[in-house]
């Protein structure tokens, strides 16, 4: 059984959740802070990926990484690098389909937060910056780290975005999704069943973390209350 499905699927995953992790973060902080207008607008912008066809996001990406797009174009001739049909295009798709996930849980995570520790903050003369990092995000660790499992496990079963941008190639594009697909549509069924069992394993561990985050969440402010 070759396993290098597996090792470009977490691999894909985890580069992923880390671009996901930190522009969600910041986006979800600076979207919260936003009139109600702005706020809409921009959520509506953030979150369409969640709710299109993964095929449309992968037709969108296309238009801007194909190769005799302009993105495309220019990176193959000025670096030699294509953006599409290598492991790495995967990531673009897993990011699009996993951004909204942890954007929304962190801005639910940021707009329960009880601003009267920043201000309280403010007046003992502590930065913005400080603030941020040492008051606002340790108080809303259970959302944030809550929606970055939920996007890495996301990220790892992408396949309609992923199968139009990456393509499938053993031993250089191939994914868990892409691998279960290619050997149904090979009618070999005892192998593609091994792979959804490993992609069930994998999935219901991340159900258990997010769970497990959950209820210490609402341990915490029980405790709290």
């Amino acid at each position: 059984m070759d396993w290098y499905p597996l090792y470009n699927s977490l691999r894909i995953a985890a580069v992923s959740s880390v671009i996901v992790f930190f522009a969600g973060i910041f986006a979800a902080y600076y979207v919260a802070k936003l009139n109600r207008l702005a706020k809409g607008a921009l959520d509506v912008l953030l979150t369409l990926p969640m709710v299109l066809p993964p095929t449309v996001v992968g037709y969108f990406l296309l238009l801007f990484l194909g190769n005799r797009r302009p993105l495309g174009a220019w990176f193959l001739e000025r670096f030699g690098v294509g953006l599409v049909m290598n492991w790495y295009s995967a990531v673009f798709s897993a990011v699009a389909v996993a951004f909204p996930l942890m954007y929304r849980t962190a801005r639910g995570a940021f707009e329960s937060f009880d601003e009267t520790l920043a201000y309280a903050g403010q007046t003992l003369g502590l930065s913005n910056v400080y603030i941020f990092w040492r008051v606002r995000l340790p108080a809303c660790r259970q959302g944030i780290l809550a929606g970055a499992v939920l996007a890495f496990a996301r990220a790892l079963g992408e396949y309609g975005a992923t199968s139009m941008v990456a393509g499938y190639t053993p031993g250089r594009t191939a994914t868990i999704a892409t691998t279960v697909y290619q050997l149904w549509r090979t009618d070999n069924e005892a192998l593609a069943f091994r792979w959804v069992m490993v992609n069930m394993a994998i999935s219901a561990a991340v159900l258990l973390a997010v769970n497990m985050l959950e209820q210490n969440n609402r341990a915490g402010k029980e405790k709290r209350g």
